[in-house]
């Protein structure tokens, strides 16, 4: 089996420091070195699929462009890459959703993948016209998938439910291939919806001991619905040819957050009503120290950046270690990023992935393992002196 990467599209804007923004926070300018235009995030793209990336995410929020949009203008740049569009049930009607995805399949040759996000703050809902609390808006977000998978099978849908209704809702086409679904969500209720209508599981990255309990979790649950998911996690990486460079880069990244932001930003997340959101809290309490939560895994990101707060920070050997660890746990896929997201884009698929596929766990999709190129050396080094975290 050979494992699935993905990187990430910055629709936010991009730096050379952490961009503030994502889960839970608000949008802001601060950082944005980059801005997220066609050609930019083109470029990412492009680089993403040479070197054998199979997907990119691109969030969803108020705080960044729109994913539909942004991803349908920058596949035209792109020949391979599929688009992991995030994207969230109560702003679109399914009957419109399922068109959409069937159109986008049409007009890129199948690269759509669906990134169903259900939304876990309330006062974000409520500016796009959303009143209802987290636990129905996932039970909403259960009834918009039936309908959506009922459409994509062909099929004339009706149903009255608790939140949506469809009369004779009749697909024109159906989507050539189906785009996968990927959900998240650590309440129970997000497990049981994820159990019954995803493809993949979505998880932040956690250690790996609760990454383990959760598959478990999401394994007996889909089991009890008579199906099987399969599972993917989301993390940030620094990557470099030692560990000492790349602990550097980590130590300059930490170096660069105002303190007062880091209030601010904590004060935010700390009201969230997200599960996930409160577990990466959890992991670095706020405080700069003791980071590194795990061998090579760091919660650094999660100080000025909601949802996804935790990198692998190493050399490029430590690295794929850490990703093995995680494999043998029975993660299949992984959604990558790293500031600048071009330059770590390099680093990771010319330091990381040729050791990977030397190992026999990754082949890049467009060529086999035997016809891959050497680690080529970039020309991206941290800054600063290494002071590995305690």
């Amino acid at each position: 089996m050979s494992l699935t990467f993905h990187w990430f599209l910055p629709t936010n804007g991009d730096s050379r420091h952490v961009v503030g923004g994502g889960h839970g926070t608000p949008a802001s300018d601060s950082g944005r070195d980059r801005p997220p235009s066609v050609a930019y995030l083109s470029q990412i793209a492009g680089a993403a699929e040479d070197l054998g990336f199979v997907g990119a995410l691109t969030p969803t929020g108020a705080w960044c462009e729109d994913a539909w949009l942004t991803t349908a203008m920058v596949s035209q740049n792109t020949e391979r890459l599929k688009f992991l569009v995030a994207f969230r049930p109560g702003f679109v009607s399914p009957t419109l959703a399922a068109q959409m995805a069937s159109t986008f399949q049409r007009q890129t040759g199948g690269r759509l993948l669906l990134n169903v996000v259900t939304g876990g703050e309330s006062h974000e809902q409520r500016a796009y016209g959303d009143f209802l609390d987290k636990d129905d808006r996932y039970r909403r977000t259960g009834e918009f998938l039936q309908i959506v998978r009922g459409l994509w099978e062909g099929k004339t849908v009706d149903l009255v439910g608790e939140h949506l209704q469809v009369e004779d809702a009749t697909p024109a086409r159906v989507p050539d291939p189906v785009p996968e679904v990927y959900f998240g969500g650590s309440s129970p209720i997000a497990g049981e919806i994820a159990a019954r209508h995803a493809d993949v599981y979505l998880t932040w990255g956690e250690p790996p001991a609760a990454v383990a309990e959760k598959i478990a979790w999401i394994r007996r649950l889909a089991a009890e619905q008579g199906r099987t998911v399969r599972f993917g996690i989301r993390l940030h990486v620094i990557t470099r040819d030692t560990s000492e460079q790349a602990w550097a880069e980590a130590n300059r990244l930490v170096d660069g957050f105002d303190p007062e932001a880091v209030k601010a930003v904590q004060a935010g997340l700390a009201r969230s009503e997200s599960e996930g959101q409160r577990r990466m809290l959890a992991l670095h309490g706020g405080s700069r120290d003791a980071l590194e939560i795990h061998p090579n895994l760091w919660a650094g990101i999660g100080l000025v950046r909601g949802g996804a707060g935790t990198a692998l920070v190493g050399s490029h050997e430590e690295v794929a270690e850490r990703i093995k660890e995680y494999a043998a746990l029975g993660m299949e896929e992984f959604v990558l990023s790293g500031y600048p997201h071009l330059e770590e884009a390099y680093w990771f698929g010319e330091g990381v992935l040729p050791k990977l596929a030397a190992q026999g766990v990754w082949t890049h999709p467009s060529r086999t393992a035997v016809d891959a190129p050497p680690a080529a050396q970039v020309p991206f080094a941290g800054a600063g002196s290494p002071r590995r975290p305690a």
